[in-house]
């Protein structure tokens, strides 16, 4: 039996988004974009999203389940200097090891901070604060790294710090293909190219259509987004596509509307 290769593995992640101000509605996340473009970027998938309090053991639990049904898990929030950042203490709960300060943390802080007001204060060596065993993930935008526990990357809550903790994980990880994506606009309502969508996704296998209406300046419209990891396929369905709405009477807008 032929054994399924790196490449043709559909590798999977999930992120786990940690804050009370996520879900209070005071803070609109920014990172589930990010972080996905990120891993389609590297030929993993998003497969799953989960949003938890600042709670030990919702944040553990959620934890676990993640990290053993992908394989990456993604973690956003809560690592910074201030008493109710608690994702480091509820990482270790997770795996069930101590908190410890990691000496190779210690000393990028110490730098960080060594001409700053304060200097290395108790509160800044917070960050510097790992569950035991655990390894540095470089973060070049303000000092206080990330972590890595196995399969599980914990970064920062703040957009800016967390994209340079990913850049610094690029071509880190394994994963298969890139998805590609092509969009195609058109004015037309959903509900009028319905048949037309399913019989081009059912003529192309290895693709998958999807629909994303919109109404403005009085009209209805969709932007009809086509994914595949063959780019050569998602590109060709593309044309195929055009051509049909073009025939049903409806002018197809490249990139979408």
């Amino acid at each position: 039996m032929v054994g399924v290769t790196e490449q043709e593995k559909i590798w999977t992640a999930a992120l786990l988004v940690i804050g009370d101000e996520i879900l209070s509605g005071r803070t609109q996340d920014k990172n589930i974009a990010q972080v996905a473009m990120w891993l389609n970027e590297q030929g993993i998938r998003l497969a799953e999203v989960r949003v938890v309090p600042d709670q030990t053991d919702r944040i553990a639990d959620s934890v676990n389940a993640l990290r053993a049904s992908h394989d990456y898990l993604f973690t956003t929030g809560g690592i910074g200097p201030t008493h109710d950042d608690i994702t480091v203490d509820a990482m270790a709960a997770a795996f069930g090891v101590p908190v410890v300060i990691h000496s190779e943390a210690r000393r990028i802080l110490e730098n960080y901070y060594l001409n700053r007001p304060g200097g290395l204060t108790d509160a800044r060596l917070r960050m510097a604060r790992v569950p035991e065993g655990a390894e540095l993930i470089r973060n070049p935008y303000s000092g206080a790294p990330g972590i890595r526990m196995g399969n599980v990357f914990i970064l920062a809550g703040v957009p800016n710090i967390a994209a340079s903790m990913l850049e610094g994980l690029t071509g880190r990880l394994k994963g298969g293909r890139p998805i590609v994506s092509v969009t195609i606009g058109a004015r037309a309502a959903e509900s009028d190219v319905a048949d037309l969508l399913r019989e081009t996704e059912a003529a192309h296998p290895g693709v998958a259509i999807g629909s994303y209406p919109f109404f403005s300046e009085g009209r209805h419209g969709a932007n009809f987004v086509i994914r595949s990891e063959d780019g050569e396929l998602a590109r060709l369905t593309g044309t195929e596509l055009s051509l049909r709405l073009r025939e049903a009477g409806y002018e197809p807008v490249q990139g979408g509307i």
